[in-house]
């Protein structure tokens, strides 16, 4: 048994940046995607970074403030791409979590490509309000620890 044997048969480790805190962990993280996935339907999510960094310069000027939730790859590469958006996300009151990969996060906001951030923005007669604030108090509850 040669040693590339060995490495095809164990699973393949994702590159997490060192700044992706607060990282969700597996359980939450499915959570997350199937939020992704059900506001994608709905069309209630905006991905890629020059979207969202759109969304919340826009949310900062208007008075409304929707529940809203920020999902970022943790295995962007360079980092530089995304390492303005949690300040801007602080700044506006919008909660953010990161997760390992940006091929699932791809996958759950129906594209075909990688996404390295979604922003989540679910009206109050949604059916799916429900999940998100279930998401919204688990993710308060990592990013304090």
């Amino acid at each position: 048994m040669s040693s590339s044997e060995s490495e095809s048969e164990s699973p393949k480790k994702l590159y997490v940046s060192p700044i992706a805190k607060p990282l969700a962990d597996p359980k939450l993280t499915l959570k997350l995607l199937k939020l992704v996935k059900k506001a994608s339907k709905e069309k209630k999510i905006s991905r890629g970074v020059k979207e969202v960094v759109k969304q919340v310069k826009k949310s900062k000027d208007s008075s409304k403030n929707k529940t809203r939730l920020c999902i970022i790859a943790g295995d962007v590469s360079p980092i530089d791409v995304i390492s303005h958006i949690p300040i801007l996300l602080e700044e506006s009151g919008i909660k953010y979590i990161y997760v390992p990969s940006k091929e699932s996060l791809g996958t759950a906001s129906s594209t075909k490509r990688p996404t390295s951030i979604a922003l989540v923005d679910l009206d109050s007669e949604s059916e799916n309000k429900k999940l998100l604030k279930e998401c919204l108090e688990k993710v308060s509850a990592v990013s304090t620890n």
